[in-house]
């Protein structure tokens, strides 16, 4: 039931509000939320993202205190056409943990790799690639102006990949597989002002004895190209693990290929309470090729009327290209 409405909530408000290309001049990248947008890095591109946290936590049931320190990474690569993208995402956690329960305070450490997944994602819709083609009306202003309801139409992906455990990992479950399944479908709205509104519907470890149900709503707002801020809300459904988690922050656009970031997250329970901040990092090195006009040749024996549906059929490639 609880991911049934999870699904309807986030459909509902994909739809509710109005991405670019797979290739964008300035880089596109996933921090500081945790989400996946729609959109792949583009053909070519290779984009590392990193960051560096530290959190704090405090288990009123369990009697415990936590410090956490918190390395996650990400690998992205654009692979063949635009749609599609290979990357490997992960983080490393290290813990030391302050046991209150006894009258003498017992303390310990604990660390590994939290997660590690390696996997595809790809666009199986782009609402706006064919309006980025459509020319606009000229005897009408208002045939350009109104609204469409075409527009509450998300670009959607899949993500498909697994998740690479190590044995005798603190954090998860024990006697939990080390290789399972992980699926996520994202949608992505962008509309006027500067606004990006990204949904995940994300299906973890599914082949496991305790998979994880999970949806992240990310909104972000571009103040200028350089510099935006974002909200996001996360919800976490396990027989292992369930949060509510919220994270806002911002990030900062220093060339078209490096951008700096920075967050703070919060949950409302304390089972355990967590608080955390963190900065990180985003930079590609973009070998994306420049699109390439096709034109369809002619032949010497056409007649003129085929060379010219020849010829308007090359221009058009044309335009569509530049778009």
């Amino acid at each position: 039931m609880y991911m049934k409405q999870i699904v309807i909530f986030s459909i509902l408000i994909g739809n509710l509000l109005p991405a670019n290309a797979q290739y964008t001049e300035m880089i596109n990248s996933n921090r500081p939320g945790t989400s996946q947008g729609a959109f792949a890095v583009g053909n070519k591109v290779l984009q590392f993202e990193s960051g560096l946290g530290l959190g704090w936590e405090d288990h009123r049931l369990l009697k415990t205190e936590t410090d956490a320190f918190t390395i996650d990474y990400a690998i992205r690569y654009g692979l063949m056409w635009e749609q599609l993208e290979i990357n490997f995402m992960g983080s490393f956690l290290s813990e030391t943990v302050l046991d209150n329960k006894s009258p003498v305070p017992d303390e310990f450490s604990r660390s590994n790799f939290k997660t590690n997944t390696l996997g595809a994602k790809y666009l199986i819709y782009d609402p706006y690639k064919k309006r980025d083609v459509e020319k606009p009306n000229l005897y009408s202003y208002h045939a350009n102006n109104k609204f469409r309801w075409r527009e509450l139409i998300p670009a959607v992906s899949v993500f498909a990949g697994v998740n690479l455990d190590t044995k005798d990992n603190p954090f998860l479950p024990v006697g939990d597989s080390n290789i399972t399944p992980k699926v996520i479908v994202s949608t992505q709205n962008n509309f006027e002002g500067g606004w990006v509104f990204v949904t995940n519907i994300i299906a973890d470890r599914i082949s496991s004895d305790f998979p994880t149900y999970s949806y992240i709503l990310t909104l972000t707002h571009a103040f200028n190209p350089k510099t935006s801020a974002f909200i996001e809300n996360q919800g976490i459904k396990s027989d292992f693990y369930a949060d509510q988690l919220f994270r806002f922050g911002g990030a900062y656009l220093l060339t078209n290929n490096f951008q700096v970031d920075a967050l703070a997250a919060i949950n409302f329970k304390d089972t355990p309470s967590k608080f955390f901040i963190g900065i990180g990092a985003s930079y590609r090195i973009d070998m994306h090729a420049k699109d390439e006009i096709i034109e369809e040749k002619t032949d010497k024996n056409d007649s003129k009327e085929d060379k010219k549906k020849k010829k308007r059929k090359g221009d058009f490639v044309e335009e569509e290209i530049e778009q």
